[in-house]
């Protein structure tokens, strides 16, 4: 077992109990977005990340997936800044485009690993939660 990490690194290791709300860590990000136009995606992982803080697996997903939320937000709301500027909006709109499908692929990446019980770490974090 790696120091570094809180579970075993092979695949399929992580208790299934744990795999649930994993996935719902990923999942939640995405959901809440759809829900609140974008401004929420925060919320759903730290709220798993906040209830499964004791069960490691769990939290380091839902950790995860909070930060990487967080870096997503802030270039959202850059992206929607350049929107309301006339020559910000060519690259303000593309930018919100490529955020979405970067933002799905990601999570659905996460949920994916965490039904098989493997870590996964996002690409792109501001490292608040751990």
């Amino acid at each position: 077992m790696s120091s570094s990490h809180p579970y075993p690194p092979d695949p399929g290791t992580a208790p299934t109990a744990s795999r649930g709300p994993a996935i719902l860590a990923h999942l939640s990000a995405p959901i809440a977005a759809l829900v609140s136009a974008g401004w929420l995606s925060l919320l759903g992982p730290l709220i798993v990340w906040a209830v499964r803080k004791d069960d490691p697996y769990t939290r380091r997903a839902a950790a995860g997936a909070f930060n990487f939320n967080l870096s997503f937000w802030l270039l959202y709301v850059l992206s929607w800044v350049l929107i309301f500027t006339v020559i910000g909006a060519v690259i303000g709109i593309p930018l919100i485009v490529v955020l979405f499908l970067v933002s799905a692929w990601c999570h659905i990446k996460g949920a994916v690993r965490a039904a098989n019980g493997e870590p996964y770490d996002y690409p792109f974090q501001i490292r608040v939660l751990s």
